[in-house]
């Protein structure tokens, strides 16, 4: 397992996750109701418990039984109770229809070979004027690179991820494509990328 994902390794990486900043750019506010796609063991999701405050709610999904349990404990010691964990499937979130005000999907997107139908389901998810946010590391060695051999290097340019967006049905409303280095290291940029329902 990467080190960044267990709670043990939470501090140093608030050092480089620009959590703030990733709330700031997906509109997120107190009371928030927010999913929390491929939370692992709640890095983010913890993070958002406390910021969205009691009146909020995470959804934490995940598609194995053993993270969800870890977040549950961490929760618990923690005192936290404004988290629900999910037990997903690989192509569906499990999320109620239109109940959503924002969706991340953190450093997993590229995991996710189901990207469509996933994409299609937090669509049906989201809350008519709900956003979802996709952060993700590119790999200097993997610029230019396709697809396929990207997600096999557990990476993803942003050009692939604004197309599965639009071919969704998002409208793309914000790109940042340098949020700083996954654990400070210059060859992996973070980017982030919103996209949103179209307004009709």
């Amino acid at each position: 397992m990467h080190s960044q994902y267990s709670e043990s390794d939470w501090k140093a990486r608030d050092k480089w996750m620009k959590v703030a900043e990733i709330f700031q750019i997906a509109k997120i506010q107190i009371g928030n109701e927010v999913a929390d796609i491929g939370c692992h063991q709640g890095y983010m999701s913890i993070r958002l418990a406390d910021f969205i405050g009691e009146t909020g709610k995470v959804y934490s999904v995940d598609v194995r039984e053993d993270r969800l349990n870890k977040l549950n404990d961490i929760a618990s010691k923690r005192g936290i109770r404004n988290i629900q964990t999910i037990l997903g499937n690989y192509d569906d979130p499990k999320l109620q229809e239109n109940s959503i005000d924002v969706v991340l999907i953190i450093d997993a997107y590229h995991e996710m070979d189901d990207y469509k139908p996933i994409l299609l389901n937090v669509k049906k998810a989201l809350k008519p004027d709900g956003r979802i946010l996709i952060l993700e590391k590119l790999k200097r060695k993997m610029i230019g690179k396709s697809r396929q051999e990207q997600t096999i290097g557990h990476t993803i340019a942003p050009k692939y991820v604004e197309n599965d967006l639009k071919e969704a049905g998002f409208e793309v409303i914000a790109i940042e494509k340098d949020l700083g280095y996954w654990e400070e290291d210059p060859d992996k940029k973070i980017w982030v990328m919103v996209g949103a329902l179209p307004q009709s």
